[in-house]
């Protein structure tokens, strides 16, 4: 883990970052994902060098609000569980020369569970090694421009949108969330940006128009069968 740690912070500047603020953005296309258990752990939690101290349970609830705020966006009518461990972490410190300025850093790992089928859609856990995004406020190392807290937000931000990034090319070329099983890659784009939601109202209403209709000419019927026969005049 520490040579992990080592390798990740000397390559910190030809790492790429995402941008976690989009959460006021429509969410990218998910297929039936619907969020269930967002279930954080940290049972094997290590600290990194030159590193604040975080507790298991800061980390938890930390990654848990995160996650939270960007799943529960998506309200597909299908399932799914997120386990989520936090393995290790660099909370950057303050007070290091410029030539030796830490960047933060968090490493988690991720398991999806499919309710309906009650299994795991990846055997393997997937692991996400997130980096502290660039900006003003960093570019000297968040641990002189930033306190523990932010820092470890905006770690827990950055990690949601990788493993949402990571869902979604599973989901484009698996079907992890497609209730076909047909990978999103190889449907037409307009497919795509159905929502499973309103797809599955609109059903339901023209399901119940059928219904409507068909009771509406049993009652025709039975009505017409009940009026009084009019005998024909005699010729």
């Amino acid at each position: 883990m520490f040579r992990r740690f080592f390798l990740l912070l000397a390559g910190v500047a030809l790492a790429a970052c995402t941008n976690p603020n989009d959460l006021d953005d429509a969410p990218v296309y998910l297929g039936d994902f619907h969020l269930g258990h967002n279930v954080v752990v940290a049972p094997n939690l290590t600290k990194g060098p030159a590193s604040r101290e975080a507790s298991e349970e800061e980390w938890i609830a930390s990654l848990t609000e995160a996650v939270n705020a960007r799943f529960s966006r998506y309200d597909g009518t299908r399932l799914y569980h997120l386990g989520i461990s936090v393995e290790g972490y660099v909370l950057a410190v303050p007070g290091i020369p410029l030539v030796a300025s830490p960047k933060s850093a968090l490493i988690v790992n991720v398991t999806v569970w499919d309710d309906a089928v009650q299994q795991k859609l990846n055997d393997k856990p997937e692991t996400v090694t997130v980096v502290e995004s660039i900006s003003g406020n960093t570019i000297l190392g968040s641990g002189v421009t930033q306190s523990k807290e932010v820092q470890m937000e905006n770690l827990s931000r950055n990690a949601a949108k990788l493993i949402q990034n990571w869902l979604v090319r599973q989901n484009d070329a698996e079907g992890w969330f497609e209730t076909d099983g047909v990978p999103a890659n190889d449907k037409p784009a307009w497919e795509k940006q159905q929502d499973p939601a309103a797809t599955s109202e609109a059903d339901e209403a023209e399901d119940t128009a059928e219904q409507d209709d068909t009771a509406n000419a049993a009652t025709q019927a039975q009505d017409t069968s009940r009026a009084p026969q009019v005998a024909a005049p005699a010729g």
